[in-house]
C-alpha cells in the first residue's frame, strides 16, 4: 500500500547553494525513511506566510536559514531551551498543535569540532565573528564545553555588547566591534557571518591570528571560503569550513523528525569526495 512521504525542506534566502536535500536524503535512504526534503527561496517578508502554509498542507519540519534565523522564533508555539537561549531557530517542526522551534546549530559546531575535527575547547580563548542568528545558535553551546573566553567581535560594538550580555550568565563572554581588535592570543577563530556567502571576509586585523590558531568558518562553498583562503595566507596551519557542523545540525533535526539518529560519516565522506 503506497504511503505519501513525509515532507520536510529548508528554507532561506538564498538557498541555491544548500547541500541539505543531498543530506537528509542520504539519511533517509540509511534509515529507511519515507520522506521528501526540497530547498525554499522564500524572502523575508514572504516568511510567515510560506511556513504557516506549508504546516497548513501537511509539511513535517523545515530547517531555516540566513537571513530567517531570528524572525522565525516568532511563528512558534513552542521552543526547545537551547533555541530559548538563542533567541533563533534553524529548526521547525510541526504537528496538529501547531509549530515547536528548536536550534540544532551549537549542537552540530560542537560535535565537529570536537569529534570530527578534534579541537580542544575547553581552556581554550575563542574570537567568535558576527553577532547575528547564526552566533546567537552557538554561543551557549560553546559555553558548555567550557572554554576560557569567547570574544563576540562584530561589526558595531553594540549589538557584539548585547549578544555578552544575554549570555554572560551562562560563562565568560566579552565582546567588542571588530575594529577594536588589536592583537591576537586567539586559539580558536569563528566566523559566523554570511560574508562568505558573496566571497567577503570579515574586517579583521591580520595579527588577531598566528599560525596555531584554528579557524573555522560557518558558512562552505566547494571551492572553499574566501575566510579560510584569507587565514591560510597568513600562515593558519588547521582550518576547516562548515561542512561537518551542516551534516551535525542535520543529524540532530532529523532525529528531531523522525525519531532516529543517522550516520554521519557517510554524508561527510560523500561531500568530502565531490562535486
Amino acid at each position: 500500500m503506497y504511503t505519501s512521504p513525509a515532507e520536510y525542506g529548508v528554507v532561506g534566502h538564498p538557498v541555491a547553494h544548500s547541500r541539505s536535500p543531498f543530506i537528509h536524503g542520504i539519511f533517509a535512504q540509511r534509515t529507511n525513511q519515507n520522506m521528501i526534503y526540497r530547498l525554499h527561496d522564500v524572502e523575508p517578508e514572504n516568511l510567515r506566510n510560506f511556513v504557516m502554509e506549508f504546516w497548513r498542507r501537511g509539511g513535517k519540519g523545515l530547517n531555516v536559514t540566513v537571513p530567517h534565523k531570528i524572525s522565525a522564533s516568532g511563528m512558534v508555539r513552542a521552543m526547545s531551551k537551547r533555541a530559548e537561549r538563542a533567541g533563533a531557530v534553524n529548526t521547525l517542526f510541526f504537528d496538529q498543535d501547531g509549530i515547536t522551534g528548536d536550534n540544532t546549530d551549537g549542537a552540530g559546531l560542537v560535535r565537529d569540532l570536537t569529534a570530527n575535527l578534534k579541537v580542544e575547547i575547553r581552556g581554550a580563548r575563542i574570537l567568535l565573528v558576527g553577532s547575528g542568528g547564526a552566533a546567537r545558535g552557538v554561543i551557549a553551546p560553546l559555553l558548555d564545553a567550557s572554554p576560557e573566553l569567547i570574544l563576540i567581535g562584530g561589526r558595531t560594538a553594540s549589538a557584539a555588547e548585547n549578544l555578552a550580555r544575554q549570555f554572560g550568565s551562562i560563562g565568560p563572554v566579552q565582546a567588542c566591534d571588530l575594529a577594536a581588535l588589536a592583537h591576537g592570543g586567539f586559539d580558536i577563530i569563528i566566523n559566523a557571518t554570511s560574508a562568505g556567502l558573496v566571497g567577503e571576509v570579515p574586517a579583521l586585523p591580520a595579527n588577531v591570528i598566528h599560525p596555531d590558531t584554528f579557524c573555522y568558518d560557518m558558512s562552505y562553498a566547494r571551492s572553499g571560503t574566501a575566510f579560510l583562503e584569507w587565514a591560510r595566507q597568513r600562515g593558519v596551519k588547521r582550518a576547516a569550513q562548515g561542512w561537518g557542523m551542516l551534516v551535525e545540525q542535520a543529524a540532530e533535526s532529523f532525529e528531531l523528525w523522525r525519531g532516529v539518529r543517522p550516520p554521519t560519516e557517510p554524508v561527510l565522506a560523500a561531500l568530502r569526495a565531490g562535486p
